[in-house]
């Protein structure tokens, strides 16, 4: 991810493994990230339990937020692919009992249809 993506708060897809020692003690046993992307310092995840977003906060970092999502919650999602000029990819997830819904926007080249694919499974649990 370039630092302009970063800036302009444009997620990019990560490895997973990069964020094992951020996520020690959140997962629970067995549980495993299948998709990971990272926007600046915060990020979020995808298990195949429940969708996590990790605000990490203060000029330290040391204080974190994790939200989870459970796929149960989630009513509805979109995914917006890039296109030609407009090259950013964006997530609205909507939950259940809110009427705005999470968004993030992702750089273009990011696996748009691993997170389709990703909600589509948790969903279908």
């Amino acid at each position: 991810m370039g630092l302009l993506d970063g800036l302009m708060g444009h997620g990019g897809e990560v490895d997973p493994r990069d964020l094992a020692k951020r996520l020690d003690g959140v997962l629970i046993e067995g549980e495993q990230v299948s998709l990971a992307f990272k926007i600046i310092r915060d990020f979020f995840v995808f298990t195949q339990y429940r969708m996590i977003l990790v605000d990490i906060q203060g000029m330290t970092g040391s204080k974190v937020d994790y939200t989870t999502i459970p796929y149960r919650a989630i009513t509805r999602f979109s995914v917006e692919t890039a296109g030609t000029f407009d090259l950013d990819s964006e997530l609205k997830i909507w939950l259940s009992g809110s009427a705005q819904p999470i968004a993030k926007t992702l750089r273009k080249g990011s696996d748009v249809r691993g997170i389709q694919r990703a909600l589509a499974q948790g969903l279908a649990r």
